[in-house]
């Protein structure tokens, strides 16, 4: 019986003669773009600036780290963009995986390809069996709860598209997922929950790890005899779900299961503000914040979780039900600029937070992670109340946004950095990737 390292270093091993669809081609366009997005907007913060600055990039212009001419390794450019990616909480995800399959796969990769000859399209393939063995990990999973996903399958996904860029066989691909599988972060929930930032680099650091799993190999390295299996199904993860892991593998790709973010804050709250912005565009009374009496919330156990009323900095922030909805209703606005220090220091909101309140409706956590439901009910002085519900996120495959949404929120995140003219030409090669070499790709950026 082939062991579940096997069973995907054999779907790496033959990706080259997989059937992918133009459906997934296209999700992985998007999906790409996007984490480029997230990418330079967190270059914008900074502590980023700092860390970038510190690992030997140019100050003027951060992305000359892609330069063949800076001669900064692999290893840096994938922590680098991988933490950049995290900080503003903005990157795609997977509902099914519980986490970010992207932005721990497309660092390490786009590092790996940046001096080679290999075409636009090549790369996609790549970063498209990457997301789906990170995706089918995590999917199978049932980590500890004390654990963060982030730097945890990750990885794996990360060392399968290099796997996939190099054409390892399936001999080559076994060893590599055998060892990059004992690389694996032991991360702490309570990170995200505390706003400890050192969460921000675990992405980063699972993305370095699949270079550093290739050295390993390289140097004649060896990992234990199914890497997958012995880490997922007892050290870190209670138990893997061999079924579900490969379920139409090489048939059904999960870059066309996942979800992107218009919010910038964790997903648990998105549900919670959609159904805020029902209320808001249908009822003029809530710009009358003082008339506020109360705000209750309903949802999934996950949501639940982020009930803290006085986060302690901006990542608290971004993990906070209550501080979503306020600055929310005081900024009208949930993007980027309405979670930073001085929006958590706003009286406003900090009020406003000591009148939210969310709890767990066991009914809707029955119902994840297919759906992602929330209900919102307002109290105003008077006695007057407004209810809103939604039955999943939006974002997702379900409900998406349009590919105007998604350009927009790319030049919201990369004007950050960039004029704009620079930025509708990145997102352009993003969109055209497999018509264009990757080196057009990368010099867009670069430039």
């Amino acid at each position: 019986m082939e062991s579940t390292v096997t069973k995907f270093a054999n779907f790496i091993g033959k990706s080259t003669d997989i059937s992918i669809s133009n459906a997934a081609f296209h999700s992985a366009k998007l999906i790409v773009a996007d984490c480029l997005g997230a990418i330079i907007g967190g270059m914008a913060e900074p502590e980023i600036r700092t860390l970038a600055e510190s690992e030997g990039a140019n100050s003027k212009n951060l992305f000359q780290i892609l330069s063949a001419a800076e001669k900064v390794n692999d290893e840096t450019v994938s922590f680098l963009f991988g933490t950049a990616g995290t900080v503003l909480e903005m990157d795609e995800g997977h509902q099914f995986a519980k986490g970010h399959p992207g932005m721990h796969v497309f660092p390490a990769l786009l590092a790996a390809a940046r001096n080679s000859e290999i075409s636009g399209e090549g790369f996609l393939r790549a970063f498209i069996i990457g997301y789906d063995v990170g995706a089918r990990i995590g999917l199978a999973s049932n980590l500890n709860p004390n654990m963060h996903p982030h730097g945890t399958w990750g990885g794996l996904g990360a060392a399968a598209s290099l796997a996939a860029l190099h054409n390892m066989d399936t001999q080559q691909a076994n060893e590599y997922l055998n060892i990059v599988s004992s690389l694996t972060l032991a991360t702490s929930r309570k990170t995200m929950l505390e706003g400890a930032t050192v969460r921000n680099s675990y992405t980063g650091v699972s993305n370095k790890m699949a270079h550093v799993g290739l050295s390993l190999l390289k140097a004649g390295f060896t990992g234990e005899s199914d890497g997958i299996k012995s880490i997922f199904d007892g050290v870190v993860s209670s138990r893997f779900d061999s079924k579900s892991a490969f379920e139409l593998i090489g048939k059904r790709f999960e870059v066309n299961r996942n979800y992107f973010k218009l919010h910038a804050c964790c997903r648990y709250n998105h549900a919670a503000l959609d159904a805020l912005w029902k209320l808001i565009e249908n009822h003029k009374e809530l710009k009358s914040l003082e008339l506020i009496k109360e705000i209750k919330i309903r949802s999934y156990n996950l949501a639940a979780e982020l009930k803290d009323q006085n986060p302690r900095n901006v990542l608290a922030c971004k993990f906070s039900v209550p501080f979503a909805i306020s600055t929310t209703l005081v900024n009208l606005d949930s993007g980027v600029m309405s979670f930073t220090e001085a929006m958590r220091t706003n009286k406003k909101i900090q009020k406003l937070c000591q009148k939210v309140v969310i709890e767990e409706d066991p009914l809707m956590t029955q119902k994840t992670p297919d759906l992602r439901p929330a209900h919102v009910t307002i109290s105003m002085e008077d006695g007057t109340t407004f209810e809103a519900s939604v039955t999943t996120n939006r974002g997702d495959w379900q409900d998406p946004y349009s590919e105007k949404d998604l350009q927009e929120k790319f030049l919201s995140l990369a004007t950050r950095l960039w004029n704009k003219e620079k930025a509708l030409n990145v997102y352009s090669q993003s969109m055209s990737l497999e018509k264009i070499p990757l080196n057009t790709f990368i010099k867009s950026i670069i430039n």
